[in-house]
């Protein structure tokens, strides 16, 4: 299995918001009494100011693991108290800029739904590094990006659909890995015609996967839709509504794809090894989350049956 698998993002722009705070761990943590940052901040990556990209940090410490003084807890400091400015509270004229190397993380946890527990799983830039510059790049395409080895295992295509103003596009279904190697189930979208036909003539699937690398861009945009009702009598009723759809766009693939079943890249063994663990991290997952078991970990699955790798 590769040694490392690629999982990066790269988001530069002005500091639009936050919800950040400083914490303190608890008297049970690893380390008691030990301040630490977490929450959101979000870049707007584009001149408009209307893609806002959002960032996540979980555990920020003043120190690294090595014990070096933490530059991004000090970044994260002076946007807490704000020594940086945002656009929304400053305007756009004295936001700070921001660049940050991230990467593809997964914010999971189970929700119940019509009666029914259910696993929540969704995107998000999870932790990194981040710098305060004097300028950010005048491409504004170069500003939200993110690259990352995937495994695929499906492509479906869906309609445009004109009422929710949603476009024509493919659905690329598969996993990627964070930088422990843990699979991360993940959907990405295609919009430009030409790759969409390259992705659904991949015929990937869970018994035929295919290993690749793609780059793309986060896109953030403001859907408008024009709800009317008619009357029984007089003029009909004409309301807006107005959502925010984030998605995440393939713009490019490697010419080649990688070796699959291979020891250079990744083996069928190795995958479902993959698959096995995270089922166990979910079992704990999910025992953790609830209160009325009494062990953790006890519905840990076993592992996927041979012959297909389903997500």
């Amino acid at each position: 299995m590769k040694s490392a698998m690629i999982n990066r993002t790269h988001i530069e722009g002005l500091l639009y918001q936050h919800d950040l705070e400083l914490k303190v761990t608890g008297d049970n943590s690893k380390n008691p009494g030990t301040e630490f940052i977490s929450g959101n901040i979000e870049i707007a990556t584009d001149d408009a100011g209307v893609n806002i990209v959002p960032v996540h940090f979980t555990y920020v410490t003043a120190t690294t693991s090595k014990g070096k003084a933490n530059a991004s807890f000090s970044t994260l400091s002076d946007i807490i108290s704000g020594k940086l400015g945002t656009v929304m509270k400053d305007g756009a004229d004295k936001a700070v800029k921001l660049r940050i190397d991230s990467a593809i993380g997964l914010n999971e946890f189970y929700s119940d739904r019509n009666g029914k527990e259910e696993l929540v799983s969704v995107k998000r830039n999870e932790g990194g590094f981040i710098h305060v510059v004097n300028a950010i790049n005048e491409d504004e395409k170069t500003r939200n990006t993110f690259e990352v080895d995937m495994i695929i295992t499906n492509v479906s295509h869906v309609d445009a659909n004109e009422e929710r103003q949603t476009p024509e596009k493919s659905i690329v279904r598969g996993a990627i890995f964070n930088f422990r190697n843990d699979l991360m189930p993940i959907e990405l979208s295609v919009l430009n015609p030409n790759a969409m036909n390259y992705f659904e003539g991949l015929d990937a699937s869970a018994k035929n996967p295919v290993f690749t690398k793609v780059k793309g861009r986060q896109v953030s945009e403001t859907i408008t839709r024009t709800i009317e009702e008619e009357s029984a009598f007089g003029e009909a009723s004409v309301r807006e509504v107005k959502s925010t759809r984030k998605d995440f766009v393939i713009t490019w693939a490697m010419k080649e794809p990688y070796l699959w079943d291979d020891e250079s890249t990744i083996t069928a063994s190795e995958l479902k090894d993959c698959m096995a663990k995270r089922e166990t991290d979910l079992a704990a997952m999910k025992a953790r989350s609830d209160e009325y078991k009494a062990s953790k970990g006890g519905a840990a699955k076993a592992a996927p049956a041979a012959g297909g790798f389903d997500f």
